[in-house]
């Protein structure tokens, strides 16, 4: 059993309703077999198998998510709420079973037994999000970024039309949307920082 110890400064930096699932989950993880190792990828901890992404967990201000990266394991029934098979995460009891969680990391580790790749047909298309109708009306305000929105692929367009509709209050949705269209006007995706040049 590979332990990284990267994940343990990961979980133990996590709030207090995060902690209990991530060890559990990390527990399970390595109760199915020796085999299983750890990395932290994209920022957040992976459970390997053969050299190959098994699972991964990660927890959030409100809520902790874990998922398979295989997907033809734990897709039936899998929310979309948050990110990974099983929605968002804030008690224990959210989980599955452990022998359901069992179930599915033997069904996963198979899979790479037997070569199949993961993720292997394209992705089916999001449908289009409509724009807020102040974001709508800030960006048709200023004539740079309404002539760049324009050009933006859809992936780019949802990503401002998601973080903007997450804004909890008015005043962090307006700094959000006068932010937007200034990196809009500059012809940035909200995650510019990490977009290839």
């Amino acid at each position: 059993m590979a332990i990284d110890p990267r994940i343990d400064v990961y979980i133990a930096a996590q709030a207090d309703f995060a902690r209990p699932i991530l060890i559990h989950i990390r527990a399970l993880m390595h109760a199915a077999s020796p085999d299983i190792g750890e990395a932290v990828k994209w920022g957040m901890p992976f459970f390997t198998y053969r050299d190959q992404n098994l699972a991964n967990m990660a927890a959030f201000k409100g809520h902790a998510a874990f998922g398979f990266w295989h997907d033809k394991v734990g897709r039936e029934g899998a929310s979309d709420d948050a990110m990974g098979q099983f929605g968002r995460l804030t008690t224990l009891s959210d989980l599955p079973s452990d022998a359901d969680i069992a179930g599915l990391i033997a069904q996963a580790m198979a899979l790479i037994d037997a070569g199949d790749r993961p993720r292997t047909g394209p992705k089916a298309p999001k449908p289009p999000l409509p724009a807020h109708p102040a974001l709508a009306a800030a960006i048709a305000a200023n004539p740079a970024a309404a002539a760049i929105w324009a050009i933006f692929p859809p992936g780019k367009i949802r990503d401002y039309c998601e973080w903007i509709n997450e804004a909890k209050t008015d005043a962090t949705r307006d700094k959000r949307i006068a932010q937007a269209v200034d990196w809009i006007g500059e012809g940035k995706g909200r995650n510019w920082k990490y977009e290839k040049k």
